[in-house]
């Protein structure tokens, strides 16, 4: 794909990739907005945050350092927008961007001043992607939310096993923040870009992490809605029903996910196993607490790294379940480039997840992190348009930093 026309205005931070030339202004701190443009980072668009100047009303969260990807290739500048000069600092930036993402709640920018109606008075073509938990719109618009809440309303988590008190689990890792909002967000970003280079004509993205989530389900809610079926754990194949998708201890207390679901797998597995008496019943609902029986008693004969190497290349599509501090080492995810160096401001050198998603352009070495409160406000408000002159004023009236 051809990135859309850039803006005039300030170089981007990235100078490849799928979306190099594409200038995002970004006023969120955490959450599925940041998990958003860093995700359009690393496929190349200029990045800069916008946060809040210090001392100047309420702070939002500030994240660690190393959060995020450790802020590689963003840029920063703090402003007040409550401020009359904030304002029309920020509207200089306005005008040389193609997106603004933002995660207030429904109504604040407009009564900023910065909502779709004034940003596009400056700038046509801009493109405002709004992150919220429900929506901009509905009887759920103004309420407050985390993961678990949009995982919660949007069927995720009553579609999963339950804990022993049959109560819905806790996700280990922030499913609606990433898929549901910030590839969400992303994804529909990359839409109005594509649109916008065929029209000219700029959008407001109405993101809601809910609904996302809600995406996230919907091969169990389209059956719900087409047959009336109860869906819910233990429903299907792929929800518990079968001892042919499950996970398993092994002999060392390591565990294997075991996600045999055509009939060849499946009798790769029962031969493995020595389990070959169950050949002819994987889907035979009368047996299946034997067959797991059986398997459980197979799989607690070995170390889970023993049963790994005999069945994972043998198609039957079981895998070890690894801990983070063991996929970080994972043979796979370093043969693929995964997990990059990187070298903080401070020259301390650690390691973090790469550019993993496809089409993004992986380093030659390590990546540059930059320090996450360092101020880039003078270089871009100057290849904004405003004076050396203006930009010392509005420094010292302490509206932007």
């Amino acid at each position: 794909m051809t990135a859309p026309s850039p803006s005039s205005g300030a170089p981007p931070a990235a100078t490849t990739g799928l979306l190099a030339g594409v200038a995002v202004l970004d006023l969120a701190s955490v959450g599925p907005a940041a998990r958003c443009t860093r995700l359009l980072a690393d496929y190349g668009a200029s990045v800069v945050k916008v946060g809040a100047v210090p001392g100047r009303g309420a702070q939002p969260i500030r994240p660690h350092s190393y959060a995020y990807s450790g802020s590689r290739s963003w840029r920063r500048i703090d402003i007040d927008l409550k401020d009359p000069d904030g304002l029309d600092a920020f509207a200089a930036l306005v005008r040389t961007a193609d997106v603004v993402v933002e995660s207030f709640r429904p109504g604040v920018v407009d009564r900023l001043g910065i909502g779709f109606e004034a940003l596009r008075a400056l700038n046509p073509g801009i493109i405002l992607c709004s992150t919220t938990g429900y929506g901009q719109s509905g009887p759920r618009a103004a309420w407050a939310g985390h993961d678990i809440n949009y995982l919660a309303v949007g069927g995720y988590l009553a579609s999963t096993q339950p804990r022993a008190d049959g109560g819905p689990p806790i996700a280990g890792a922030t499913i609606a923040d990433a898929a549901g909002g910030g590839m969400h967000a992303a994804l529909a970003v990359m839409a109005a870009l594509i649109g916008r280079h065929a029209t000219g004509v700029g959008s407001h993205l109405d993101v809601s992490i809910a609904e996302g989530v809600l995406w996230l389900t919907s091969l169990a809610v389209d059956e719900h809605l087409a047959t009336g079926a109860d869906v819910g754990p233990g429903h299907d194949i792929i929800s518990g029903r079968y001892a042919c998708y499950d996970s398993y201890r092994a002999a060392d207390g390591g565990w294997v996910a075991v996600g045999a679901i055509e009939p060849k797998f499946y009798a790769n597995l029962c031969i493995l196993l020595g389990c070959e008496q169950w050949l002819d019943h994987q889907l035979d609902d009368d047996v299946q607490p034997k067959i797991r029986d059986d398997f459980a008693a197979a799989f607690a004969t070995r170390d889970r790294d023993a049963w790994v190497a005999t069945l994972a290349g043998a198609d039957t599509c079981v895998s070890p379940v690894q801990t983070v501090a063991e996929l970080v080492d994972d043979d796979q995810l370093a043969a693929r480039g995964a997990i990059v160096e990187a070298t903080g401001a401070d020259g301390e050198r650690f390691r973090q997840v790469g550019y993993v998603l496809a089409g993004m352009e992986r380093p030659d070495g390590p990546v540059a992190v930059r320090d996450p409160a360092a101020s880039d406000a003078d270089d871009l408000l100057g290849a904004a348009g405003l004076s050396p002159e203006r930009i010392s004023d509005l420094r010292a009236k302490g509206v932007v930093a």
